[in-house]
Order: structure tokens, then C-alpha cells, then sequence
């Protein structure tokens, strides 16, 4: 079944590599970087908190970008992406090397080998799923190094984790001169913005991929490969903004409600993930704020459904919620999954309020300075008592 991740739980690290002291420069590199974070922290993708999404841009050295891996690695927990744009080398042992702006051709010890990468998200990643995404140029050394294209998918596998690569066999077919982005990445962006007309209702990435081979191959370019570990290609990007949003239910009587890909309150594990799905309920139901306060019979207002989906805090009561989603036209049996959801959050949020509680405050800096200007003078008035 096909998920879009919790985007409180959830991290994305953007390499990029476009400014070259010894390779091609690549320019559209930047423009990757910069719209693939604003998608991913916007509406149409997976509407990650801004400090979720961390660009690397032109690193001056590998562990720069190991670093920032392994933070993502060690604070997700639901989904990791990791996407690089840039040159792609093969070592002496055919293995996978990401150029930075000091590498220099025949020399993949001034690059990152991706293998340190592969080991951060083998070794110290606490998410359960890995999306690997690798924009990355050969030159026609590398691509007769490698052999089978499809060799590169293999060596940059990680379980659990979908990997998708742009199997680029010259830089200019990679990134077209005077193109905003790299063909690939470009095609990736306007298939998130857009969605695929006649797909379903999540684009994961298994309908990601086969769609990008098609477009890719129609336009000339290299054809992209893919590899799946442990279902990682029932991943969402985004919602398929194809077919949303969607008519309103009074004016659809041949859709059944609970036919709808309603999001998963069981994939919510944060409540910014709790807020996020539950906007993209309205978003799925095709229904304004006013529509729903009218499907509620007046239980709820036009003005307090706004509210309720832009709060940062759980609601103390569960009722406005289930008014909501019983309006939306959620079927009941997921209500009920949302209902324990809620209440599992709230029963963490007081778990760690308790914890912190129950904990010692520290000292403010100012009452032990005065404490400190107390003693001295208490003791200089004894001394001159002679005690």
C-alpha cells in the first residue's frame, strides 16, 4: 500500500555539486537543488518542515556531506532522502564516486566514494525507509567502466530503500545547455508539480519510475534504473496532482467515499505529521473549508475547520476533529484510526511534559551570580566583625 511519509519524522539531504575546478561545470545544478527543497517543503510533495531539508551545495569536502547524513540519518525515523545532482566517477574497483568541486578526473580520491554515504544509511539511520535519488554524469571512460548500466543501481543499494538513477551516458544529454535543470531532475520536478494523468491517487515511486522511463526515452535522454528493497517503492512523493483535487462527494454519486486514497492516519507518527494529513483529507474530499462546515450541518464552522488545520498543538478535545473528518466523508472505521492516533500523541506529549517536570531546573546564571556577590560580602562583613 502506497504512503506518503510523516513529514515530522522525516529528513532530506540535497548534494550538489555545479561549480568544478577540474570537470565540466554543470549550472542547472543549483536550480536542482533550490526548486527539488521548496517542492519537498511545499504542498505539492511531502510538506517537510523547513529544517527537515538541508542543501549542501558545492561542498568543499566529503565529510561536509557525510555529516549531514548521518544528522538526517540519526533524527529520522519514518523516511530518509538523499538526492544528489552533479559528476558521477568510477574507481579502480568499479565502484561509485561522487565528484565535488575539487575532484579531478582520474583522481576519485578527491571525490566521495558513494559507499561512506551507503554505510551512514546502513549503519547509523534510524528510518525505516531509505530514498536514494542519484542525478549523476559519466563520461564515456566511466560508462565503459561500468559495463551494464544497470550495475550502478546495484552497487548504490541500500535495504529497505528505493534507489532511482539517472543512467546518463554523456554530460550534455544529462544536463542540456541552456536548460533551467538537469534532464532527469527536470523531468522528476514537472511530474511532482503536474502528476500523471490516469495514475493513482499517490505517486510512489514505483509509478515515479516508470513514468520518468517513459518520458525520458520519448525526449532522447538516458532511461533511469531502479531498484526496490523491502517495498520502498510503496513511497509517495507527492499526491497526484493529476486528478486533485477532486470533485466535491454531493457532486460525485458514483464515488464510493470509501474507494478514496484517503491518507493513512496509521503512517502519522508526529503531530506535524497529524496536521499535514489531516489538511490533505480536505484536499482528497475536493471540499473548501465552507463546503465542510456545511456538510457538518453547522457542527462546525467554516472558520474553525481553518483553525483546526493550522494548529501546531493537538486540540485537548477529540470532537471538532471528528466532526471534521466524519464531514471530509473519512469512512468511520477510519475515524476510529485517527481517534487512537490522536490520543497516542497526546499521551506522548505528556509523557515528556511529565519528564521535564520531574527534571531538576538548572540554576539561572543571574540567581548564582547574586549568590556568589552575597557570600563574598558576608564574608568581608565577618572578617571585619573579627569572627
Amino acid at each position: 500500500m502506497s504512503v506518503l511519509p510523516d513529514p515530522g519524522a522525516s529528513r532530506a539531504v540535497l548534494v550538489g555539486t555545479g561549480r568544478y575546478e577540474h570537470l565540466e561545470q554543470l549550472p542547472a545544478v543549483p536550480n536542482n537543488l533550490q526548486a527539488l527543497a521548496d517542492l519537498l517543503r511545499g504542498p505539492l510533495s511531502l510538506q517537510l518542515p523547513a529544517r527537515h531539508v538541508a542543501v549542501v551545495e558545492d561542498p568543499v569536502a566529503a565529510h561536509t556531506v557525510v555529516g549531514a547524513v548521518r544528522q538526517a540519518a540519526a533524527e529520522a525515523t519514518d523516511t530518509l532522502v538523499l538526492y544528489f545532482a552533479g559528476h558521477g566517477l568510477v574507481d579502480a574497483q568499479d565502484q561509485l564516486c561522487l565528484a565535488l568541486p575539487h575532484t579531478e578526473f582520474g583522481r576519485v580520491e578527491t571525490g566521495l566514494p558513494f559507499d561512506w554515504l551507503r554505510q551512514v544509511l546502513l549503519l547509523d539511520s534510524r528510518a525505516e525507509r531509505h530514498v536514494v535519488i542519484l542525478d549523476c554524469c559519466y563520461s564515456g571512460l566511466a560508462l565503459g567502466r561500468m559495463g551494464a548500466g544497470l550495475q550502478l543501481a546495484d552497487q548504490a543499494a541500500v535495504e529497505g530503500s528505493f534507489l532511482l538513477a539517472a543512467a546518463a551516458e554523456t554530460r550534455t544529454a544529462l544536463a542540456p545547455v541552456g536548460e533551467t535543470y538537469t534532464a532527469f531532475t527536470g523531468a522528476l520536478l514537472d511530474t511532482l508539480r503536474h502528476g500523471i494523468p490516469g495514475a493513482p491517487a499517490l505517486l510512489d515511486l514505483g509509478v515515479l519510475y516508470r513514468h520518468l522511463r517513459l518520458v525520458l526515452e520519448a525526449r532522447g535522454h538516458p532511461v533511469p534504473q531502479a531498484r526496490d528493497r523491502n517495498s520502498g517503492a510503496q513511497v509517495a512523493l507527492a499526491r497526484n496532482h493529476a486528478v486533485l483535487p477532486a470533485v466535491p462527494l454531493t457532486a460525485a454519486p458514483g464515488v464510493d467515499a470509501g474507494e478514496r486514497s484517503w491518507p493513512d492516519p496509521r503512517a502519522v507518527r508526529t503531530v506535524t505529521g497529524f496536521f499535514t494529513a489531516l489538511a490533505d483529507v480536505r484536499v482528497v474530499s475536493g471540499l473548501t473549508h465552507r463546503a465542510v462546515s456545511e456538510r457538518s450541518a453547522g457542527r462546525i464552522a467554516a472558520g474553525t475547520v481553518s483553525r483546526l488545520l493550522n494548529r501546531s498543538t493537538l486540540p485537548a478535545t477529540w470532537n471538532a476533529t471528528a466532526v471534521y473528518l466524519a464531514a471530509c466523508g473519512v469512512p468511520g472505521e477510519q475515524i476510529t484510526q485517527w481517534q487512537a492516533v490522536w490520543q497516542q500523541l497526546r499521551a506522548e506529549a505528556a509523557e515528556t511534559a511529565s519528564v521535564r517536570a520531574a527534571s531538576p531546573a538548572a540554576p539561572q546564571r543571574g540567581d548564582s551570580e547574586k549568590n556568589r556577590t552575597w557570600q563574598r560580602s558576608f564574608t568581608v562583613f565577618r572578617r571585619k566583625r573579627g569572627q
